[in-house]
């Protein structure tokens, strides 16, 4: 079998190394050792935007806005262009510079050059930051940084998906607006603190590598922000009772 050839090499933030690497047209992207992305298998990264989209469908024609977090391969940007109108458009975030550069370079032409579309608003920085600073600013929010919101490829990652980091989203959408979060696998308590938040959540198995493909299996955890009038938003919290000294950490 052909070996692997090292491409490129980078180090994100808190010192984990990216290691770009392809075998033959193949491609992939590991992080600390471990595969991260791969061009072989992107079909469940196609199915986060399509899902997503397919739900608010009645805005992706006109002004829709969509937040992105994980540049990755560009799969996931190129299914969110695809399913945007020309006056759409779509904010991707992504930490690491050297990841960006390789899209716009080795890895452009995987996805179509998606970057170089006029739609596209390219943020070098942390997708967390970009959401905690956000109001009813996005129709969807698609996070793909991990490989799921209990295995997190960053260590600071963890508060995108605790009890603060859901409400965060929640925040960050318009009514009606969906969260899609791609995962290598289910994650239940991950489920239950979108339901808590007052998301209306469905956890969706698809194909690893697209549809009619057998092997791995994925979730996407795709969370809708329903209206005020939909009965929307998390219980009223019950009152801590006098002397515990108790407190509930986030998830």
């Amino acid at each position: 079998m052909r070996p692997w050839e090292i491409v490129e090499r980078a180090r994100v933030a808190d010192g984990t190394e990216l290691v770009l690497a392809r075998r033959g047209d193949e491609w992939v992207v590991r992080a600390g050792g471990r595969v991260l992305m791969s061009s072989r298998q992107h079909g469940s990264e196609d199915a986060l935007s399509e899902m997503a989209l397919d739900r608010v469908s009645g805005r992706t024609g006109g002004g829709a806005t969509v937040l992105i977090g994980g540049l990755g391969l560009g799969y996931t940007l190129r299914a969110a262009l695809d399913r945007l109108g020309p006056e759409s458009r779509a904010v991707v975030a992504e930490i690491s510079p050297e990841l960006v550069a390789w899209n716009r370079g080795p890895l452009a032409h995987l996805a179509g050059r998606p970057l170089e579309d006029p739609r596209v608003r390219l943020q070098v920085g942390d997708v967390a930051a970009r959401i905690d600073e956000a109001h009813r600013a996005f129709d969807a929010v698609l996070l793909d940084v991990d490989n799921s919101p209990s295995s997190m490829v960053l260590a600071g990652n963890d508060r995108l998906y605790g009890e603060r980091g859901v409400r965060s989203c929640l925040e960050a959408l318009k009514y009606g607006g969906v969260l899609g979060v791609w995962s290598a696998g289910p994650d239940d308590a991950y489920r239950q603190r979108l339901a808590r938040a007052g998301f209306q959540v469905e956890a969706r198995v698809v194909p690893a590598s697209g549809p009619g493909s057998g092997g791995a299996r994925h979730t996407l955890f795709l969370a809708r922000r329903p209206a005020p009038r939909e009965g929307a938003g998390p219980p009223t919290p019950r009152r801590q009772a006098r002397g515990s000294g108790r407190r509930r950490r986030d998830g």
